[in-house]
Parts: C-alpha cells; structure tokens; sequence
C-alpha cells in the first residue's frame, strides 16, 4: 500500500521537467485531501443530526478504515495521465 520507487523516465514521459511534475503532483494531493475533507464531512452532517445536549459517540478500532495515502494516489494518476495542468504565465 506503499508508493516505491518511480524510475524519472516515467515522470519525463508526463512532464518536460521534474519540477512541473511535482508541482503537478503536488496539487492533485491537495486536491484529493480536500475531497476526502469535504466527504467526511458531509457524512459526518447526514448521520446525525445533534442538539445542543447530545453525546457524541466516540470511534473505536473496528471502525477504522485505511485508505491510500493523498500523495500516493496523487502520484498513480500523474503518472497514468489523469492529472492535467497548465503553466498559467505562457497562457498570458
């Protein structure tokens, strides 16, 4: 479930730089955090619906999910070319 070693030809073939391909990278982990932010929060909102009073019921181990690091998700799409990006100061 881990991310291993990415050979910089793959990356080469995505981006003309290293640099661009991080930055890329970068921002679709963002992204997909922000996703999973947004998720859990409007599950959180629909499940209950609590007055002032109320407990709230605490989580417990079996309740856990493990889900994929943001940045190795954000790494598989870049690389299978399902992130795009532009370069905002050559579009001026």
């Amino acid at each position: 479930m881990g991310l291993k070693t990415i050979p910089f030809r793959e990356i080469e073939h995505q981006a003309e730089n290293m640099y661009e391909a991080v930055v890329a990278m970068s921002g679709q982990a963002k992204e997909e955090l922000n996703e999973r932010i947004v998720n859990k929060a409007i599950k959180d909102h629909q499940e209950s619906e609590l007055d002032v009073f109320d407990e709230l019921d605490e989580a417990s181990i079996e309740d856990y999910e493990e889900k994929q690091k943001v940045t190795t998700v954000a790494v598989e799409k870049f690389l299978t070319g399902e992130v795009k990006w532009s370069k905002p100061y050559l579009n001026k």
